[in-house]
């Protein structure tokens, strides 16, 4: 493999440290900029269960960042524990999961068990009075999509589902910044594409099992779904046509390498493809990218990696609108989500995410998955 990031946990630490000077214009200077610091007072105590994926790592710092005090943490794999625990060696090593559930002091989980675990976790989490931070997928049926909307309505717990590609890319939160304020005028198409690296030696035996990931659709397209809504601000929305496929692993005949979706909706339409093809000579786990197609201009966003110029790591956005063609370097964007997610823990709001947002990209994206047709592709 070339120099490089070789997976997502190498480049989220490492875009999380870079640098770069953003480009300021008028209607940057109307955007909202809110940035919490770095040694937020704690303000709620939190815990862990179940760290089956890396990304629990970035979900953890958020919540830091926020005022979020780590207390506990549980898993049933003493190698992820060891290593997790060396990252944060404040959390105290819980022996059961019901000795983090029955925490009183504590008013958030977090979670990145495997995927098929995580909606029937919160539940139990949502159950024991706590609010929720679980990794995409967070919810894999339609059965336990029903069963946590009954739950959070009953509790009237949050249930959120951490969206790295948008909460945690610098690039995406200015994107959504700028479009707020008028940038490309009203917001009619998005076009999500989330390519990734197979990486098949580092991956469990879960990961090829489409009972247990949810299939790629529901895996890593809901990230692409999440930014369709929110882009566009649609609030109803149909899959007019999905389709996956297993092109090139034969020897996993549950796995899927290859997806895409057709949307409509109330504020727009949507189109998104997700693969598992990016090649090792990519310094990337992926080269992400977003297009937002606006009435006034449009704006691309390389999340990772820009291959077509000079510029380094990731974080990148081009603004093109009838006044002006322009890079922005997002490097020094902040990440305002873990504060107001603590923000909303506290004061029973929805200020980082509306939980009919959470859910309905969630819905979509079990649909999409179910009604895809699947491919054969003959060579």
């Amino acid at each position: 493999m070339k120099q490089g990031f070789s997976n997502r946990r190498d480049f989220l630490k490492s875009s999380a440290a870079a640098s770069g000077m953003a480009l300021l214009t008028s209607i940057q200077a109307k955007a909202n900029t809110h940035s919490p610091s770095l040694k937020a007072a704690t303000r709620i105590r939190f815990g862990v269960i179940n760290i089956n994926h890396n990304h629990i790592y970035g979900m953890t710092e958020a919540v830091k960042r926020g005022g979020g005090e780590l207390v506990w943490i549980y898993a049933k794999e003493p190698e992820l524990v060891a290593a997790f625990m060396k990252q944060f060696p404040e959390a105290k090593l819980a022996r059961s999961e019901q000795e983090v559930l029955e925490d009183s002091s504590l008013q958030l989980i977090l979670s990145s068990g495997i995927p098929d675990e995580r909606a029937p976790l919160g539940v139990r989490v949502m159950q024991h009075g706590k609010d929720y931070l679980v990794d995409k997928p967070g919810i894999i049926t339609l059965d336990q999509l029903a069963q946590v909307r009954k739950v959070q309505k009953a509790t009237n717990r949050i249930y959120s589902i951490m969206y790295s590609e948008r909460f945690e890319n610098r690039a995406t939160v200015k994107a959504g910044e700028l479009v707020k304020a008028g940038a490309i005028g009203n917001v009619i198409q998005t076009i999500g594409l989330g390519p990734h690296r197979m990486s098949i030696k580092s991956r469990p035996e879960w990961f090829f099992d489409k009972a247990r990931y949810g299939g790629i659709i529901t895996d890593i397209g809901s990230h692409q779904f999440d930014q369709y809504l929110f882009f566009t601000g649609t609030t109803e929305a149909e899959v007019v046509a999905s389709q996956v496929a297993n092109t090139h692993y034969p020897q996993y005949p549950k796995f899927q390498d290859f997806g895409d979706v057709m949307l409509r909706g109330n504020g727009g339409m949507g189109y998104i493809r997700v693969d598992w093809f990016t090649p090792d000579g990519l310094a990337s786990w992926g080269d992400g990218r977003l297009t937002i197609l606006g009435t006034e201009g449009f704006i691309e966003i390389r999340k990772n990696v820009d291959i077509a110029s000079g510029h380094n790591g990731g974080n990148h956005l081009y603004l093109v609108n009838q006044k002006e063609t322009k890079y922005i370097d997002c490097n020094k964007e902040p990440l305002p989500f873990g504060q107001l997610l603590v923000d909303d823990v506290l004061n029973r709001t929805e200020t980082a995410m509306p939980q009919a947002h959470c859910l309905l990209a969630t819905e979509l994206a079990l649909k999409a998955q179910k009604n895809a047709k699947t491919i054969q592709l003959v060579k």
